[in-house]
């Protein structure tokens, strides 16, 4: 299911509800824009929430726009182990609900 020559399918989506993926669009970019939090660091955030949701498109796209900007495999890495922990601690706190 999951194979990027997919995303090729997005400009059917932009046919269909241009206004809506015209706002997508602009929305997307205005958030991973540099600002108070530097662009680097907002695409470190995006791939830590990318692993998180287990979005393979996101993985790439968010994996490759860090590096390109400077990120190391080390910066990478630990944003897996960000997600991991955010992950397992929410399990964690998710199942104090099934203790009596």
């Amino acid at each position: 299911m999951y194979d990027l020559k997919n995303l090729s399918k997005l400009k059917n989506l932009e046919a269909n509800a241009p206004e809506a993926m015209k706002a997508f669009v602009a929305f997307d970019k205005a958030a991973l824009a540099g600002g108070a939090i530097p662009a680097k660091y907002k695409e470190l955030m995006a791939l830590a929430v990318a692993f998180t949701t287990q979005c393979p498109y996101c993985i790439e796209i968010h994996s490759n726009k860090a590096r390109g900007i400077g990120a190391s495999e080390q910066e990478i890495a630990e944003a897996v182990l960000v997600a991991a922990a955010l992950r397992a601690g929410g399990a964690i706190t998710h199942g104090t609900h099934a203790m009596k």
